[in-house]
């Protein structure tokens, strides 16, 4: 898969499927609509690209990166849409002046003329350019001009809910991973460093990770314990995450992500881990012994196992 980030650096093919937008989480709705560029490029043999921004346009248009949260970096985006077998992405550099560009000219200039353009595959719901001016209306005048198709996405429900990564932020942000991962399509994700804990966690018989997740505006699931898949170095581990500030042997508010690892005993100090949500136990709570916090952890593993051997593959 190719990737294009500087404008000058784009190959121009006139026949090419492109689709756009910021697709954060890559979910099953975003999914949809890869799917069918993927099915256009079968039917005619053109080249796929998905057309992105990098930050969020969010994070400029607030002004404020501590009021967003995402659902995906920029690098677990492309995994993605690796995965999903595109041949090329082209992320903008998504700044204020950008923002100011109309409709018209962001698909003239940047589509049209630079990238190629012959098919264009949209969700239902898109708007673009300045003040989100453009819709379908617009693009049916341009496709007119300048010869190119418009493939229209509807709407796509899962279980008659409808999808929307707000939605799913919502989910997890309340704890809820099941609803999440369901419209998502796949169990969410976050990624980290292993950094020097207190060693509490040995201490009480269940080692933990502590990690420090490198996204600043990655959305971290609500506080409480949780079943977990490990990724260290393409291999796969069982275990449970705790999200929190440890009430019951802390006084402090500092959140702590830690994960103990299943049949697990290697030093990892320094490596990136990546965590995969697959259910929420329980809230965080404060017991009045650590004989109590150590019998409850012991009951949380118990469930955690119970969840993987029902379902053993995620």
């Amino acid at each position: 898969m190719e990737i294009f980030s500087d404008r000058g650096n784009l190959v121009y093919d006139k026949n090419t499927i492109v689709t756009v937008g910021t697709f954060d989480g890559v979910h099953q709705g975003h999914r949809q609509i890869i799917s069918k560029l993927n099915d256009e490029k079968k039917r005619n043999g053109f080249r796929t690209v998905i057309v992105t921004f990098d930050p969020h346009p969010q994070v400029v248009l607030k002004n404020r990166e501590s009021d967003i949260r995402l659902l995906t970096t920029t690098e677990e985006k492309l995994r993605h849409f690796k995965e999903l077998g595109l041949d090329a992405v082209y992320i903008i550099n998504f700044t204020k002046e950008f923002s100011q560009t109309s409709a018209d000219d962001f698909y003239k200039e940047y589509l049209i003329r630079d990238l190629g353009l012959s098919e264009l595959v949209l969700g239902f719901d898109h708007m673009f350019g300045k003040n989100r001016e453009g819709n379908f209306e617009t693009l049916k005048s341009l496709s007119e001009e300048y010869g190119f198709k418009v493939i229209k996405i509807e709407e796509y429900k899962v279980d008659e809910e409808r999808l929307s990564s707000s939605s799913i932020r919502k989910f997890i942000s309340d704890g809820n991973i099941t609803e999440a991962n369901k419209l998502l399509g796949y169990p969410y994700s976050i990624e980290g460093i292993v950094i020097q804990g207190n060693r509490r966690g040995t201490e009480f018989g269940f080692p933990t990770a502590n990690l420090q997740v490198q996204s600043n505006i990655k959305l971290i699931p609500k506080n409480g314990i949780y079943a977990v898949e490990i990724t260290i170095d393409n291999e796969n581990y069982f275990g449970m995450m705790s999200i929190g500030t440890n009430p019951t042997v802390t006084d402090d508010n500092f959140i702590k992500v830690e994960v103990n690892i299943f049949e697990f005993n290697r030093q990892i100090y320094g490596e990136q881990l990546r965590i995969h949500f697959v259910e929420r136990i329980r809230d965080e709570f404060r017991f009045n012994s650590i004989d109590n916090l150590i019998k409850e952890i012991k009951n949380d593993k118990k469930r955690v196992l119970e969840i993987f051997n029902t379902n053993k593959q995620l």
